[in-house]
């Protein structure tokens, strides 16, 4: 199981949790040609997430808060994609992939509440 059960409050530590979390599911995933891009394509969604997010806290302005907040929200989004790919290529690691896939969920809607409270 992944270390993502225990919820982190500060939104920059938890996309990094995150990101570090699908890179570990990456790393016990059997290197099979269908897996070989469905990590490449995983890994880069998932750590632009939090890089994005770490952006929207630099902007410039209110406009480009928010759009870096829908970039985050539109990674994490693909995330999901990836991950959901990931678990039909290999059901055995659905212990592994479902928290992951819930906790992007829980991250889009996050991402969703900010860029509609800040508009």
């Amino acid at each position: 199981m992944t270390e993502i059960t225990n919820k982190i409050y500060n939104l920059e530590d938890r996309t990094l949790e995150f990101a570090k979390a699908v890179i570990r599911l990456a790393n016990k995933l059997p290197k099979i040609l269908v897996n070989i891009e469905l990590i490449r394509q995983v890994c880069r969604s998932a750590a632009s997430i939090g890089a994005n997010y770490r952006e929207a806290n630099e902007a410039l302005g209110k406009k480009d808060f928010i759009y870096r907040i829908s970039i985050s929200r539109k990674e994490t989004k693909e995330t999901t994609y990836w991950l959901e790919l990931i678990l039909e290529a290999n059901p055995d690691f659905k212990p592994y992939v479902e928290p992951l896939l819930q906790e992007s969920k829980e991250l889009r809607n996050i991402f969703t509440s900010i860029i509609n409270k800040s508009k």
